[in-house]
């Protein structure tokens, strides 16, 4: 039986180059074959630096090569849908870099074109791979320390000046939020198991400083779930802010931090005033759910984090927005 697919990458962003491509070497199921970039001299230096076999000028090029049987997309957030159906069309598995898209019309359209293709579609939610998260979400669905009452979540970091794709609208989907505020998004309703059935947002997007004429610099926002839990998150391209998140019980606090980080995450659990710390291995979380990713197409399994849910993301950042611009609180 096959036991490695071949996998071909679409776009030289800097996550593509630094993170992706040499996470194959931790992936054994993984083959990296194809990389596509419409910038020929990045193409062939990539294609060098990382020995790929095969190193395409246009993303075409790449779809129509029978031999590949997974792409990841690493092309703009505004980009992903047009690609994805393009793969599938062309009889290709698709992972698809988060956020899944920029409107939830196009999260629905990747997922039918899979569908009607049969293919797999999955969302790079790297985080539910890595054990920290794991650990978390277990704890939390055997509500070991009994309820989540709160979750608080923050991501963000100071993003240099322009021109770059993160601060222009049309191809983002928006700032920080859809970037690195999915991840608190994602964290909440992985860890309540629910979906939000309420929130609120506010923006903050300064005049005077030319990164933000297009984009929010800051979001805050709160949701609150089917059970009572409540979640408090915010996100941001102005400060350092880092990448963490806490959930509390009666009388227990589970912390991780750093959380969203590709390495040196952290835990600790706060059991009636008592600290200790959580042991466990921090890895290539790339690696773990391109992994993942190959033993569900060469085995036909589900995949963990499926198109459906980028699209339940998706469609809570548009109703963050939506609740930012009407400055009330939304039933989702």
């Amino acid at each position: 039986m096959k036991k490695t697919v071949n996998w071909g990458v679409l776009g030289a962003a800097a996550i593509a180059t630094g993170k992706v491509i040499p996470a194959f070497k931790e992936a054994p199921s993984a083959l990296l074959l194809a990389f596509a970039s419409r910038d020929p001299e990045k193409g062939r230096a990539t294609g060098q630096q990382f020995s790929i076999p095969r190193i395409y000028s246009s993303y075409d090029e790449l779809l129509a090569d029978p031999d590949i049987d997974v792409v990841y997309v690493v092309t703009p957030n505004a980009l992903h849908a047009e690609h994805t159906i393009k793969a599938a069309k062309a009889g290709k598995h698709v992972l698809s870099e988060k956020p899944m898209e920029v409107s939830v019309k196009k999260c629905e359209e990747m997922i039918a074109a899979c569908r009607d293709a049969g293919r797999k579609l999955a969302v790079g939610y790297r985080c539910q791979f890595e054990p920290h998260h794991l650990e978390c979400m277990r704890l939390a669905r055997e509500k070991v320390f009994g309820d989540i009452k709160i979750v608080e979540a923050g991501f963000g970091f100071r993003l240099g000046d322009p021109p770059q794709r993160r601060l222009r609208r049309a191809l983002a989907g928006g700032g920080p939020l859809p970037d690195v505020g999915v991840y608190c998004i994602n964290a909440t309703r992985y860890l309540s198991g629910e979906e939000p059935v309420q929130v609120s947002a506010t923006l903050y997007q300064p005049k005077d400083d030319p990164r933000f004429k297009d984009v929010e610099e800051s979001a805050a926002w709160w949701m609150r779930f089917p059970s009572g839990a409540l979640a408090h998150c915010a996100t941001s391209y102005g400060v350092s802010l880092g990448g963490r998140y806490r959930f509390s019980t009666r009388d227990a606090q589970v912390l991780v931090d750093p959380s969203f980080n590709y390495g040196g995450l952290h835990m600790t659990i706060v059991n009636r005033g008592k600290p200790e710390p959580v042991d466990l291995p921090n890895i290539d979380q790339f690696a773990a759910e391109m992994d993942d990713f190959a033993d569900c197409v060469l085995n036909d399994k589900p995949t963990r984090t499926p198109g459906e849910e980028g699209l339940a993301d998706v469609k809570i950042l548009r109703k963050l927005y939506e609740s930012a611009e009407a400055g009330k609180t939304l039933e989702m």
